[in-house]
């Protein structure tokens, strides 16, 4: 059988595709909101993350399927909340799936024709107010169901937030190798203009901040309570087996970029940037495993077994086809 620990890496990977495919829109929609005159040269690209959503759908199916394997509270005999209830959860899930499949979808569609009338373009500024609104509540959703309830009366009011910010940067960090790549070698079918590394930096550095800032916010009030039930979680993270990728995350996403990215030259190299985003994707995904399998932790480590590395492969060998097939049908490629 399985072992909830690997079984965490496809929670992971399942979370990490999906957040890819929601910030690509969200971020095009922020930078139409506040008039950033980078969008046009960002905006097909991030948007084309949205081709995985459907990928994402599937592995959601596959863990609702999966059960206990994925909610390991499912068949217990204790009282639990009513939010630990697997047909509510599964019911709320793919709901909000599909509303937000529907929205996002909406929006990069109107924002290939939003030049062509002016009535094209007030609708396209409607859908992209509603954009922030659906990302936070239907990723706060997502935050609870799978990670934050999977020890049943375990809470933090701030959990979510802590959730899509740290996401949201992973996807910055994403994005911005996945641009030096295609610039770099040679796919690009128009050149990317050099300050978009510049400016994608300075948003990273922004979201590290405001990650630590989240992540001391609970971490202190957590602390300062002493609650048992509450301290558990994080002091067997932080204390137990999994300590070394609980304390490797927090230099990874935070105090390896931002001793980096604080200096201005940093910001203006390429290469340094790429150095820093791999850092905040290794760390996110460790992050992200630390706080899934660390509530049940036990002695495995990820990508040591057969499971985690093939069905890993399994998930991203499809997620590079759609995206290559996305790049090249948005213009994006030759």
């Amino acid at each position: 059988m399985i072992s909830f620990a690997s079984w965490s890496v496809l929670t992971v990977d399942f979370l990490v595709l999906l957040h890819l495919s929601l910030a690509g829109v969200t971020l095009a929609a922020l930078l139409h909101l506040v008039g950033g005159t980078w969008r046009f040269d960002i905006r097909l690209l991030s948007v084309s993350f949205f081709s995985l959503f459907p990928l994402a759908f599937l592995l959601l199916l596959v863990l609702l399927f999966g059960g206990s394997m994925t909610f390991p509270w499912v068949g217990s005999y204790e009282t639990l909340p009513r939010w630990n209830n697997l047909g509510f959860l599964a019911t709320r899930e793919v709901l909000g799936f599909l509303a937000v499949g529907a929205l996002y979808g909406l929006f990069i569609r109107l924002q290939n024709k939003a030049h062509q009338s002016a009535e094209d373009a007030h609708n396209f500024r409607i859908v992209a107010m509603l954009i922030p609104f659906a990302h936070v509540l239907f990723c706060t959703m997502v935050a609870w169901d799978f990670e934050m309830t999977l020890i049943p009366g375990w809470e933090s009011s701030i959990y979510a937030m802590y959730h899509f910010v740290s996401m949201f940067g992973f996807f910055l960090a994403t994005l911005v190798i996945t641009l030096y790549i295609l610039d770099r070698g040679g796919y690009l079918a128009k050149p990317a203009p050099q300050y978009l590394y510049n400016y994608i930096a300075q948003v990273m550095l922004a979201f590290s901040i405001l990650w630590v800032y989240t992540f001391f916010a609970q971490y202190l009030i957590i602390w300062y309570g002493n609650l048992p039930e509450e301290t558990g979680r994080l002091f067997q993270m932080q204390d137990g087996e999994y300590a070394p990728l609980f304390w490797g995350f927090f230099v990874l996403k935070f105090v390896l970029p931002f001793a980096t990215l604080v200096f201005p030259f940093s910001r203006y190299s390429p290469r340094v940037i790429i150095t820093v985003a791999s850092s905040m994707v290794l760390g996110t995904w460790i992050e992200r495993y630390t706080w899934i399998s660390g509530a049940y932790p036990n002695d495995h480590m990820p990508m040591t077994g057969l499971f985690d590395v093939a069905v890993t492969l399994l998930v991203f060998a499809p997620a590079v086809f759609l995206l290559r097939r996305t790049f090249r049908k948005n213009g994006i490629i030759r």
